[in-house]
């Protein structure tokens, strides 16, 4: 139970945290290599394989994020193919609750998402996740992903927000440690980021499942 009285700000990541990762995960590791092997004239199997080999060369690097790289490494309308599956974009059933509870408790909201803003715009109009809170914030505006520390001293520079009595809530082990690097002082980790997949703990770290055991009174 994160410690309420000792908490100003909450920084939420979109994918996984606030939204299902259903829709990502079934994007990049069906739709994508699907579309790849039809545009190239491959099988599925070796779509998947060059896939595979292209998300780790930039794993956890900005191009990760970013739809204009992937557009132009592939060759393929990326938000259009975003478009034919956005009906399986949606919020995790226990954010809504937990963001209007934060809310009211007088903690300042703000999204710190990887995605690029294209991705980020479809899901604010499928979602509405804005009107629940204070500030999105992609780092692509800051051309820097959450996984280096050049990012979080830029947006620590421009909020001002006290880092001490910040919370940072995210499902990725690797952007996790970078928060805790520049000193975050209070972080919780999503164990259950897509509802299609088993629940997996990320050692070190407080993790959640259900956001609704941790409302503030």
């Amino acid at each position: 139970m994160p410690n309420w009285a000792n908490i100003d700000t909450v920084l939420l990541d979109m994918d996984g945290t606030l939204l299902d990762l259903h829709f990502d995960n079934h994007f990049w590791l069906e739709l994508i290599p699907q579309a790849y092997a039809k545009r190239h004239q491959i099988s599925l199997a070796e779509a998947h394989d060059i896939m595979t080999h292209r998300y780790e060369e930039v794993q956890g690097q900005l191009q990760w994020y970013c739809l204009d790289y992937w557009q132009q490494e592939l060759q393929l309308p990326i938000m259009e193919l975003k478009r034919e599956i956005q009906h399986l974009i949606s919020i995790r059933d226990d954010a809504i609750v937990f963001l209007k509870a934060l809310k009211a408790a007088g903690k300042e909201l703000i999204l710190l998402t990887n995605a690029h803003r294209d991705s980020l715009s479809l899901k604010v109009e499928m979602t509405e996740l804005d009107q629940y809170l204070d500030l999105l914030i992609s780092t692509h505006d800051y051309g820097v992903s959450k996984e280096e520390q050049s990012l979080w001293q830029q947006v620590q520079e421009d909020l001002r927000f006290d880092k001490e009595r910040t919370l940072f809530v995210d499902d990725s082990a690797a952007v996790l440690a970078s928060a805790k690097r520049f000193g975050i002082g209070h972080l919780l980790a999503v164990a259950n980021p897509d509802s299609k997949q088993p629940s997996r703990q990320l050692a070190g770290y407080e993790n959640i499942t259900d956001y609704r055991d941790i409302l503030p009174i």
